[in-house]
């Protein structure tokens, strides 16, 4: 055993340059391999000192792409991590700057949002409208980056970008919201309903800026998510998840809703007085019994003044179409309607509202002297029934109004016929005529209140259309073209048209139409029933 006790221990570098001063003859092979080992390293060191030394040459004399090649990789990230990340300092808190685009989008969907709608907007609805533009402005905005990327297009960095994007946008919100103040309270002034101020503002952001971070959150965690799985088993997934959604998912709630429809229509509100006169449905004598009317027909036969006959025949007083026609017009016969000077035919909107606005005006159009018959189509809420079911109305109001048409014709002293249509009911009212002449010839006279996008034929009938209602103005061709507001009456001020901005906003207000102050937005009063046209 040698022994080693006394002799003086050689780091790593020593042993090299001990093992160098060795004749060649006498050096073991890990004595040759150290010393290559290390010569290796002085090489790199050598050759990474003379890259630096001449990137700095470059870089003074103005060749920045030669030099950006040879640059140490430590250096260069560091440098890039620089320019990549600004940040701010308030106090002892620092902030990371947004990146330009950042900056633009969420000014952009914020100014888009605030932009002049049609009727007056809750905090919580137009945080939810501005919350959803930004996000969608956002999205856009990642689609533009990651095409760059792509494309290898290089965008310049300017010296204090990111601060000067931010505080432009910042500026540019604030003029948004003060013109978006000033327009709400001019509609507000109008309608009669009192003006936003600070609080209104304060609110607006406690709606926004929590469901943009959400929303932001969980974006950034799919991202998270699709890189740890990889491309081809996130594409998997997502096609497993669509086609869950097809098969399970969708069928699921479409069949929850449908459940809550029916349950809403079958709910028996104890407000409500069932009527006694032999004159109306759901009387003890009538063939349509009382909590077969459905929710909205209970209302309709329910409502006052008492004079005129109401006639209504709900989707549970018959197993189907042609035997809710045959029980509508014995339910007329058994009223007396085929005995009044007048006879209306009246077409619900989705869920089977008949509006007592224009019911009371009707009465009053007429001395009492006139009978309203009514069928509901759907269970279903107006705009789900115009989007998925809007047959439905049609079918429904040419079978009620060509069963009553040949009816009176058969009675030595006919009643005058008219027909009615609020919204989706104005639609179905109007698919019973071929064109104007049709309805003219057929009818004493046609009144159409609200009528979505102005789809209805004219000739003789009186139309209802307030400016302020979005029902009117929405169509996709608002999307590119300016709606026809002929014949519309100015009931607020009305914004100017502009190109996809209109749509979006005209899309917003369609969820409060029915919110807004009486005489305005999609809501109108006893002048339903007034300004019918007569023979």
């Amino acid at each position: 055993m040698t022994q080693t006790t006394g002799l003086p221990r050689l780091r790593p570098d020593g042993m090299a340059k001990a093992a160098a001063l060795r004749p060649e003859s006498h050096r073991t092979t890990s004595d040759l391999d150290n010393t290559g080992r290390r010569e290796a390293v002085d090489h790199a060191t050598t050759d990474a000192t003379t890259a630096t030394r001449r990137a700095t040459d470059s870089e003074c004399t103005g060749s920045s792409g030669a030099a950006e090649t040879k640059l140490d990789t430590a250096n260069s990230a560091s440098a890039h991590r620089g320019l990549r990340r600004p940040r701010i300092q308030l106090g002892r808190v620092r902030f990371r700057l947004p990146r330009a685009g950042t900056s633009i989008a969420v000014a952009g969907g914020v100014i888009v949002s605030l932009a002049p709608g049609l009727l007056p907007r809750t905090p919580s609805a137009q945080g939810i409208l501005t919350a959803l533009v930004v996000l969608i402005a956002l999205g856009l905005a990642a689609v533009v980056r990651m095409v760059l990327r792509w494309s290898r297009f290089g965008v310049a960095r300017v010296p204090y970008g990111r601060m000067a994007a931010l505080v432009v946008s910042i500026l540019l919100v604030g003029a948004a919201m003060g013109y978006a103040e000033h327009w709400q309270n001019e509609l507000r002034t109008a309608m009669g309903v009192g003006g936003i101020g600070p609080r209104y503002w304060a609110e607006w952001l406690l709606w926004t800026v929590p469901l943009v971070g959400v929303c932001v959150g969980l974006a950034r965690g799919v991202r998270w998510v699709v890189r740890r799985l990889g491309r081809v088993r996130s594409l998997a997934a997502g096609v497993a998840l669509l086609v869950a959604g097809q098969l399970v998912i969708v069928p699921s709630v479409v069949e929850w809703r449908q459940r809550a429809y029916a349950a809403a229509n079958s709910y028996v509100d104890p407000a409500l007085v069932q009527p006694d006169s032999p004159t109306r449905s759901g009387s003890p004598v009538s063939m349509a019994s009382w909590p077969s009317l459905g929710a909205q027909g209970r209302k309709f036969v329910a409502g006052t003044p008492g004079r005129a006959v109401r006639v209504y025949v709900g989707l549970n007083s018959a197993p189907d179409l042609d035997a809710r026609v045959a029980l509508a017009i014995r339910e007329l016969e058994r009223t007396g309607g085929f005995q009044r000077r007048n006879l209306v035919v009246a077409v619900p909107t989705g869920s089977g509202w008949i509006d007592s606005d224009a019911a009371k005006g009707l009465d009053a159009r007429f001395g009492g002297d006139v009978a309203l018959v009514g069928l509901q189509y759907s269970d279903a809420p107006s705009w789900v029934t115009f989007v998925f079911g809007r047959h439905a109305a049609e079918e429904s109001a040419r079978a009620l109004f060509r069963a009553v048409e040949q009816r009176i014709s058969t009675l030595p002293d006919p009643p005058k016929l008219y027909i009615y249509g609020q919204s989706l009911g104005a639609l179905g009212g109007s698919s019973v005529f071929t064109d104007d002449a049709d309805e003219d010839s057929r009818t004493c006279g046609a009144l159409w209140a609200g009528p979505p996008a102005g789809d209805v034929h004219h000739g003789r009938a009186a139309i209802l259309a307030n400016a302020s209602d979005p029902v009117v103005r929405w169509s996709p061709s608002l999307l590119w073209r300016a709606p026809d507001l002929t014949g519309t009456r100015p009931d607020a001020p009305v914004p100017p048209w502009i190109p996809v901005i209109s749509f979006l906003q005209t899309t917003a207000d369609l969820l409060g139409a029915l919110d807004a102050p009486p005489g305005h937005g999609h809501r109108y009063g006893t002048d339903q029933g007034t300004v019918l046209p007569g023979c």
